[in-house]
């Protein structure tokens, strides 16, 4: 809602106080002020001019040469404008003005003939393009009306005006007009507000009623339909001022007519519009359901076609408005207009919000009617216009109108106590302040000692309980006004609990690692809903969960995995010719095992992750290395290193994964996870190149986690590492002898690792050769080769006896 300063000072005085100021207050209050908007700069010496002459300068084909008469001189001034002509009245800065931009008016010499002065375009004074009226866009403004010439231009072209936007919550449809602008502001500085004259002084003996009759067949849907009649209107451009104030507010001016309607749409947030009564060619109004496939050519030259939802202004046979919308195409009042039937009335905001979803047709009086007009005002504002349009339009207003009303006017009572007041608001108010507060607010009451029964207003629809009439006591008191107090009790440091910092702990590493976080749906399609799930999740025999109203076909289920919209995110930057990519997610899987869903799904908490490309990139140094499956049960082991929980891998085939380079993740015997190559077949469905994953249960992780805060002391003495390699059947797993040499060295061997594998010549078939690095170390003495000799020899025993190895020669 844009709100002119200029305007809303004709209902209320704003006396010294500045357009800042006011905003302030005003967003104190309740309603916040977005952003003030000036319509022009301040100018000096610029004034109304009469062109007395107007003639091609001599030495310039698109120059004239004018002769301006200001008031107190004529000055001879050159313009170029190509709407310039002798008998206008224009904008002149006279020579000494200062135009916004440090543009000083000079006396200056045009190829060779001498210009004392310019004659202005709107753009030249500091005006945004957006509050020119379109016919002035191109060209010098030109007044209309009849001005004094000499007269400063600033209070004639509302320069001086500043334009709040006010951002109007949904239950304020008060504040969607000018003059619940004008309550509020009134009821904030403690001062009255001006109403508009409303008064009609034809004196017209026809009657509105003998020219229309008024019937509403969907009562339901039309409460109330006033319909006046003016005659002889004459269509010309509306006043200047009304044309400045339509323009603060957005609106460009059309002509006198249909800016009188918009205008008082601003000012009282009533809808009205205007039909020529030649072009409505009847003398009846028929409110009513459209039929189902009735049609409509709207002012925009569109054809609707209507449903039973639709309510339709009929002539008794077809329609001619879409009530509440936009008008017909038929009825539009034209230059040739001289009868207006003037439409006031109050349409359900329902039935206004389903054709405004069905046409896409959205206005400032669809708006209006969606949010709610107030019911007392509907049938002054339809006065308000035909005092205008008898002012402005030359019209003859008809006696009386035709009307059906069926509205309910009455006021909603509410009731409240002072010392509830102040219980719920921790302040000490008295009888009086609160009086004083329902009097600024204008509300009717009575008041029995601390008790006031209260009179809501029809215009405030949003008040209806204790609660709605504590907050406007509230902001009108000021908020600033109330009272505060420490927090009292023991207070509790404010800080992250064990599961956040355990997830900031892992996000810190898997970032540190060179993975980049990545937020994906929690909602997928039915095609990707059972893909990728982790093995132990499979084994709870999950059932998809479907939304009951799902967005689109692609955010249908509730996610089983994470991986596959980890996928997708790859392989959307992939086509964009991003190639290297490590994205981790940290989120929540449902999972219910009920095919009709009586309870909530478990959430369950997983860590996934997707990587492609390489994994490093060194062009300088010339060093390449491709991610691999190595790579990432690197990041897991360095994961669950850091968590200081031992987890074991054991060999796994999965669907979407690839056979021979997938694991699951166990910790305990029982499975948490699984990491592994994307199905090559799947990736390419992806378009994707070799992808690596891993999707761990961090639930799981977590329960096991134990904070235990401990230290290693640094060894004094020296280490000693062994390198051996056995050779072992294909089928043995290379983890299963590590855990074996571990368990059979401890506590003198510290680290076992595996550094090279081989398969091939000089071996027999069906067998690979394994080696392993062990590093030796007591922390108490330094080991003789003895120790170190007798403990490598249990070893090769020990992996001798359980895997049918021998070290390799």
């Amino acid at each position: 809602m844009y709100v002119s300063y200029n305007w809303l000072n004709n209902y209320v005085d704003l006396g010294d106080i500045s357009p800042e100021e006011l905003a302030e207050r005003i967003t104190k209050s309740g309603i916040e002020v977005e952003g003030i908007e000036y319509v022009g700069e301040k100018v000096n010496d610029v004034v109304v001019g009469h062109v007395l002459t107007c003639e091609q300068h001599p030495n310039a084909d698109k120059l004239n040469l004018c002769q301006v008469d200001v008031g107190t001189e004529t000055l001879q001034i050159i313009c170029g404008a190509p709407n310039v002509a002798a008998g206008q009245k224009v904008v002149v800065a006279k020579p000494g003005a200062v135009l916004p931009g440090n543009f000083k008016i000079k006396k200056v010499k045009l190829r060779g003939v001498e210009s004392n002065g310019m004659i202005c375009s709107l753009q030249e004074l500091g005006v945004k393009e957006k509050f020119v009226p379109q016919e002035f866009v191109d060209g010098i403004y030109v007044f209309q009306d009849e001005v004094e010439i000499g007269e400063d231009v600033t209070p004639l072209l509302n320069l001086n005006d500043a334009v709040f936007e006010l951002d109007v919550l949904a239950n304020r449809a008060d504040a969607l007009s000018m003059m619940g602008v004008a309550y509020e502001v009134a009821a904030i500085l403690d001062e009255q507000v001006t109403y508009p004259d409303e008064t009609i002084e034809s004196n017209e003996s026809e009657c509105a009623e003998d020219y229309i009759t008024v019937e509403v067949a969907a009562q339901e849907l039309n409460k109330y339909y006033g319909a006046f009649i003016i005659k002889d209107v004459v269509i010309k451009p509306s006043p200047l001022w009304i044309q400045n104030y339509l323009l603060a507010a957005g609106i460009r001016p059309i002509n006198n007519v249909v800016d009188i309607t918009n205008y008082v749409l601003l000012e009282y947030g009533q809808p009205l519009h205007a039909f020529d009564y030649d072009r409505f060619a009847s003398n009846t109004v028929l409110v009513r359901r459209a039929n189902e496939g009735e049609e409509i050519v709207t002012l925009d030259g569109q054809t609707r076609k209507l449903t039973r939802e639709n309510l339709v202004i009929t002539n008794g046979s077809v329609p001619t408005a879409l009530a509440g919308v936009m008008g017909g195409l038929d009825s539009e009042v034209t230059d040739e207009t001289s009868t207006i039937l003037l439409e006031a009335a109050y349409f359900d905001g329902t039935t206004v919000r389903k054709t405004v979803k069905q046409t896409g047709l959205r206005s400032d009086s669809s708006t209006r009617f969606e949010k709610g007009v107030d019911p007392k005002r509907v049938r002054k504002a339809g006065e308000r216009a035909c005092h205008l349009l008898e002012k402005y339009a030359d019209g003859k207003v008809l006696q009386g109108l035709s009307e059906y009303d069926g509205l309910d006017y009455s006021e909603k009572t509410v009731v409240i106590e002072t010392d509830r007041v102040n219980e719920r608001l921790g302040s000490s108010m008295k009888n009086e302040e609160i009086a004083d507060i329902l009097h600024r607010l204008q509300f009717i009451f009575e008041q029995d000692g601390t008790t006031f029964t209260i009179q809501v207003p029809t215009r405030r629809q949003d008040i209806t309980i204790f609660e709605d009439m504590l907050e406007e006591i509230a902001r009108i008191y000021g908020y600033d006004n109330l009272p505060y107090t420490l927090p009292k009790g023991e207070g509790q440091v404010g800080g992250l609990n064990h599961v956040q910092q355990l997830k900031r702990n892992i996000k810190s590493l898997l970032e540190g690692l060179g993975l980049m976080e990545n937020k994906t749906y929690s909602l997928t399609d039915e095609h990707d809903i059972e893909k990728l799930i982790s093995p132990e999740i499979i084994k709870k025999s999950p059932v998809p969960i479907a939304l009951a109203r799902p967005m689109s076909e692609d955010h249908k289920y509730l996610r089983l995995s994470i991986l596959p919209g980890l996928l997708q995110s790859l392989s959307y930057n992939q086509a964009r010719n991003q190639m290297n990519i490590a994205y981790y997610e940290i989120g929540s899987i449902f999972v219910s095992e009920e095919e009709q869903i009586t309870k909530q799904p478990e959430e369950i908490l997983r860590a996934a992750g997707a990587i492609t490309g390489n994994w490093v990139d060194h062009p300088w140094q010339g060093e390449v290395k491709p991610v691999d499956f190595y790579v990432v049960k690197g990041i897991v082991e360095g994961l669950f290193e850091q968590l200081k929980l031992s987890i074991q891998f054991e060999p796994v085939k999965l669907e979407d994964m690839h056979p021979g380079r997938t694991a699951v993740i166990k910790r305990n015997g029982q499975v948490i996870g699984f990491l592994g190559q994307v199905h090559p077949l799947l990736a390419k469905r992806l378009d994707l190149k070799e992808t690596y994953v891993f999707d761990i249960n961090l639930d799981a992780v977590f329960a096991a986690y134990e904070n235990e805060p401990s230290y290693t002391e640094i060894p004094r003495y020296p280490a000693i590492s062994r390198d051996i390699a056995f050779i072992l059947d294909k089928e043995v797993l290379a983890g299963d002898v590590q855990a074996r040499i571990a368990e059979t060295g401890a506590p003198l061997v510290k680290s076992v690792a595996v550094f090279d594998v081989y398969e091939g010549e000089h071996l027999e078939a069906g067998k690979k050769s394994i080696a392993y690095h062990l590093v030796y170390q007591d922390p108490e003495k330094t080991l003789k080769d003895e120790e170190v000799e007798a403990s490598y020899q249990e070893i090769v025993k020990a992996i001798s006896d359980e895997f049918n190895g021998y070290v390799r020669s």
